[in-house]
């Protein structure tokens, strides 16, 4: 049995569709990642999944449960951690987690075993007596989960649980998520990082609602067309620029501080690009091919997608 599955799942606000025909499902005991920019319909499809919001169109199901005719049900199975997750800061990390407790309706028979176990397992013990508004935001990441996890669900939702935290509490929270996967938790995360979501199990690229891809990282990296050139020279966001005004057939981004450029034809493009970045004034520090990120692809399928509507022939009745 799937944890998760959607079928044609839609949701749409007045003309607007913030989620469209949604297909795929999520295996118990994977960590699926739902990807995509900000407004890609990421939280939309986090709220149908656990019931605060009903679809316009199609179907999805929860641990065999639908969402919508089985709602209560569901909310027993699962945890949810929205992108603004209710902690009260005037309440300790302790109060918090009995208070999310009594919520869910944890017997009080073993209930402090459990707190102790989740303070530990997030390595909050030493904070346990401290409110909650004085905790730094990884922390309260943290204590969210916490909270979350209270009430061992099966399914664990996550709404971009790691936006805005550093990146030493990025990398211990995903700590956490793994060594949820050996209790048997199934993990449904979005993010809008995409290093993050090469540490998925699988993920479904999300753009503008609709799905562009769902597979393993490196299945969906194969999608990748061209090769990727890698390039280090000054002032990168100008020189980006630069490179889209004078090659409009290729697909250029900004990473940090250098560009990557997707080229269908390694050899002209690498004598090309030193070329007009140097008649231009900037420094070249370096060009080489490297592997591509999920990022890369991203982008990729997206310019495949603009060049596709462009190329359609338009009808004149």
């Amino acid at each position: 049995m799937e944890a998760i599955k959607l079928v044609h799942l839609t949701r749409s606000f007045g003309v607007v569709r913030a989620v469209e025909n949604l297909n795929f499902t999520v295996a118990v005991g994977e960590i699926f990642g739902l990807v995509g920019p900000d407004g890609a319909g990421k939280t939309t499809t986090m709220r149908l999944l656990t019931g605060v919001m009903e679809p316009t169109g199609g179907d999805a199901w929860v641990m065999g449960k639908h969402v919508v005719r089985k709602a209560e049900a569901v909310k027993d199975d699962i945890g949810y951690m929205s992108q603004r997750f209710g902690l009260y800061p005037d309440l300790t990390v302790d109060e918090n987690i009995h208070f999310y407790a009594d919520l869910y309706g944890v017997p009080t028979q073993g209930r402090e075993q459990k707190v102790h176990e989740l303070l530990s397992f997030s390595n909050l013990t030493p904070f346990k007596k401290r409110q909650a508004g004085r905790l730094s935001g990884g922390m309260k990441q943290k204590l969210g989960l916490a909270c979350a996890l209270i009430h061992t669900p099966k399914v664990l939702f996550l709404d971009e649980p790691t936006n805005g935290v550093d990146p030493v509490s990025r990398r211990d929270f995903w700590r956490i998520l793994y060594s949820l996967l050996k209790e048997g938790v199934t993990i449904f995360v979005s993010t809008a990082y995409l290093d993050e979501a090469e540490r998925c199990h699988r993920v479904a690229l999300l753009h503008q609602g609709r799905l562009l891809a769902c597979d393993t990282p490196d299945r969906v990296k194969s999608l990748m067309r061209g090769t990727i050139l890698e390039v280090r020279v000054s002032r990168a966001r100008e020189a980006a620029a630069l490179l889209k005004r004078r090659m409009k057939a290729e697909s250029i981004g900004l990473f940090g501080d250098r560009i990557h450029v997707v080229t269908m034809n390694r050899a002209q493009t690498a004598h090309q690009v030193p070329g007009i970045l140097q008649s231009e004034g900037f420094t070249l520090h370096g060009v080489r091919q490297i592997e591509p990120s999920l990022e890369d692809v991203f982008i990729s399928v997206l310019t495949s997608e603009q060049v596709a509507v462009q190329q359609e022939p338009t009808h004149v009745l």
